[in-house]
């Protein structure tokens, strides 16, 4: 049986990344560097056999996919709703600067990427998980035995991140994903996911 194969990846840079701004589902615009890393993505993936292009559809996720997908000559890429990044309910679009003077302890729990902090008016830790991992396999299913990128999120990669790993929902990470970097997973003939090694993945039919 063909495996299938996702290349989860998270979105270019924006200027909110570079100031500090908590931007969940506010929809942002990538910044010049990070259209030029999106371009990189491209050049850096290419030739690997994707067949299809997936995103977040939040701007800065869709915009990273469709560099890509133009660059390879692939279709628009397929939108997913499962794949956006956290709901931060009433503080989205907050600088942290300004959350460290406002809500000093949820601000400690936003720099640890505490999975189990909670926003007012946003996501709770079980509906966010649910919701990545459902897309997840809905990505898998319309795919089967093919290649697909996938861009997405930080918080959304956190989750990916303790799925595979076995950690509860609930767990901190000692990690933050840099924009452009991919986590490879592999759909296991019973339906679970894995992480492969990137050079093995790409190595492979």
């Amino acid at each position: 049986m063909t495996t299938t194969k996702l290349c989860i990846t998270r979105h270019g840079e924006t200027n909110w990344n570079i100031f500090g701004i908590l931007q969940g589902w506010i929809d942002v615009p990538l910044n010049d560097k990070g259209r030029i890393q999106a371009l990189e993505l491209a050049q850096a993936l290419a030739g690997q056999g994707f067949s299809r292009v997936c995103t977040s559809p939040l701007r800065r996720s869709a915009e990273t996919a469709e560099i890509i997908a133009e660059a390879w000559g692939m279709p628009p890429p397929m939108a997913y709703e499962g794949l956006k990044e956290r709901n931060f309910g009433l503080i989205q679009g907050q600088p942290k600067s300004e959350l460290a003077e406002s809500h000093p302890g949820l601000y400690q729990e936003i720099l640890r990427r505490n999975p189990a902090a909670h926003f007012d008016e946003g996501e709770s830790v079980d509906h966010f998980a649910d919701r990545v991992i459902a897309a997840l396999h809905e990505v898998a299913e319309q795919h089967s035995g093919e290649r697909v990128l996938i861009i997405t999120h930080g918080w959304v990669m956190d989750v990916i991140t303790r799925h595979i790993s076995g950690l509860p929902r609930t767990a901190v990470l000692d990690l933050k994903r840099k924009n452009g970097e991919s986590i490879w997973l592999e759909l296991t003939p019973a339906a679970t996911f894995v992480e492969s090694d990137a050079a093995s993945v790409l190595g492979s039919g």
